[in-house]
């Protein structure tokens, strides 16, 4: 009788907490001030104008399910913007591969030679992981993570800021078991690096080509982008260790980090170009060309603050420098080898633009804008910069339309799709399967957008604690109102609000955050406003 009185007990309690969650579920789901059906049409519009060539978890007839479940809601008056960030989680969701090894992210659609195992590239995984981490389905990026160090990917093979990347999403999702098992993997993939990568004055070496930035004016050698990611991997392995309670290793992490930080500083900063560079493994004279990587440290929010290493961000809206009607570039436009070529290798890293490149270039803006006291750079130029990386995601058709596109690399000044248009012309229009086969770079996902939408221009800023830090890169008179909706992040749902007038979205005027649709904070003006959730 005991036993029948416990079970009839826990059976009510299981069900009395059944109901308790449907019921704040649904109290949450009813705070939303976005409605998702009012955004499948652009889903819709998507599937229309595809031709789905290649088809993994999940098909374009059940885009919209993932979409409607799974991402934040974001409004905006410039509807590029809002469309594109549609089309790139559309586009997303199409690398997510169901493998025997769980799930994984592909970098391309068909099968590629140069590919490890389930066709993944480490390359691009850490954009992988700052895009996903706003999925609210954790199941993608768990299975990714471990993929990478426990189920045969190649994580190596290319340069990837791995811990930071893991780091980074621990931010969003506040889930400290899944990145706590994953200490000794990060630490023991940092000791490798150092085995094959570190050279005896402290920094590391990368050959362009594995950093994925092949035909590079600067070259191989010690980059600011190896260098800068194995400070970020040293700073994200440090943070994970405190969470785990190994202060020995948090210690020894933080140490191996300062050392690299410095040597960036030391080594690779031109103080008459300002500017960071590549060191030739061999020689004392860093390379005489500015190229975009230069802005990855900040990526890391690496530099010292206020010692002048901000006036880097000078050459970043100069036309002799990156800036273009497509860009940025990935190498200065004034120097005698800049080049927009279409003969030779079709993916080079001396002019056109890269959206990965975009992608550093624009998380590092971001931080320099919120953790950098500066005058060289604002606001506006961020706004600007995302307007162009925007505009880029194009393509015209046989047919006159113009559809939203990414691929590979661009034209910086027409916005041409260079690698696509050299190989549909290979084997008499035949494309070549030993590059990739047809339409290799379509819906590439080798960068990053939604996630500039919503930790950038937004400005929902991911921290450890129980505080919600929104700090939007939009100037008080470019939009009278946006909201971003439907986060999850720290297992609430948090709701981000500019009105100016208080009229579009009647929930007050100004700037204001929820969380589970209680007000946390709130502003007459649009800047940085911080709230604590309960």
């Amino acid at each position: 009788m005991k036993s029948l009185h416990i079970k009839v007990m826990l059976s009510a309690f299981l069900c009395a907490s059944f109901v308790l969650n449907a019921a704040i579920a649904s109290d949450t789901r009813n705070t939303f001030v976005l409605k998702a059906e009012s955004f499948k049409h652009y889903i819709d519009t998507f599937n229309e104008n595809d031709e789905e060539l290649y088809v993994q978890h999940i098909s374009n007839e059940k885009a919209w399910e993932f979409v409607g479940a799974n991402v934040p809601l974001f409004e905006c008056p410039d509807k590029d913007l809002e469309r594109t960030y549609y089309f790139r989680w559309w586009t997303y969701r199409k690398h997510i591969k169901l493998t025997p090894d769980g799930f994984v992210i592909t970098e391309f659609l068909p099968k590629v030679g140069w590919s490890g195992k389930h066709n993944t590239i480490n390359c691009p995984a850490g954009h992988h992981f700052y895009e996903g981490r706003w999925l609210h389905n954790r199941k993608y990026l768990d299975d990714y993570a471990v993929f990478w160090f426990r189920k045969g990917g190649s994580v190596r093979s290319y340069s990837f800021w791995a811990a930071d990347a893991m780091w980074a999403r621990y931010l969003v999702t506040a889930d400290k078991q899944h990145v706590t098992d994953l200490l000794a993997d990060l630490s023991n993939n940092y000791k490798a690096w150092e085995k094959t990568r570190l050279e005896p004055d402290g920094l590391f070496w990368q050959i362009d080509d594995r950093d994925g930035m092949e035909v590079s004016i600067g070259g191989s050698g010690k980059r600011a982008t190896i260098n800068s990611y194995m400070y970020g991997d040293a700073v994200a392995i440090a943070k994970i260790a405190g969470l785990s309670g190994r202060d020995d290793i948090a210690e020894k992490y933080k140490a191996k980090a300062e050392r690299v930080r410095q040597l960036v500083m030391d080594k690779l900063w031109d103080d008459k170009a300002k500017f960071f560079k590549t060191l030739p493994r061999k020689g004392e004279n860093l390379v005489d060309v500015r190229e975009l990587l230069g802005y990855v440290p900040w990526y890391f929010n690496l530099p010292d603050v206020g010692k002048g290493y901000e006036e880097a961000w000078e050459q970043l809206m100069d036309p002799k420098g990156f800036y273009a009607p497509f860009g940025p570039t990935t190498a200065e436009q004034r120097h005698a080898r800049f080049a927009v070529s279409y003969k030779g290798h079709q993916c080079q890293w001396n002019g056109p633009s890269w959206p990965f490149a975009t992608t550093q270039t624009l998380v590092g803006l971001a931080n320099v804008l919120n953790n950098y006291k500066q005058t060289v750079i604002d606001k506006s130029d961020y706004f600007e910069t995302l307007k162009i990386y925007t505009k880029s995601h194009r393509l015209k058709r046989e047919d006159g339309r113009v559809v939203p596109w990414i691929d590979e690399n661009l034209n910086p000044y027409t916005g041409d799709w260079i690698a696509r248009s050299r190989l549909k012309t290979w084997k008499d229009g035949t494309w070549d399967p030993r590059k990739g086969g047809r339409e290799r770079g379509k819906d590439y996902n080798h960068s990053g957008y939604c996630d500039l939408i919503i930790s950038g221009l937004v400005g929902l800023r991911p921290r450890p604690d129980d505080i919600v830090e929104v700090n939007p890169l939009v100037g008080a008179d470019t939009w009278d109102w946006f909201c971003l909706d439907n986060v999850l992040y720290h297992n609430r749902i948090i709701t981000v609000i500019w009105d100016k007038t208080g009229k579009k979205y009647n929930r007050g005027k100004g700037l204001r955050v929820f969380a589970n649709g209680k007000e946390i904070a709130r502003s007459e003006t649009i800047g940085r406003i911080t709230g604590q959730y309960h």
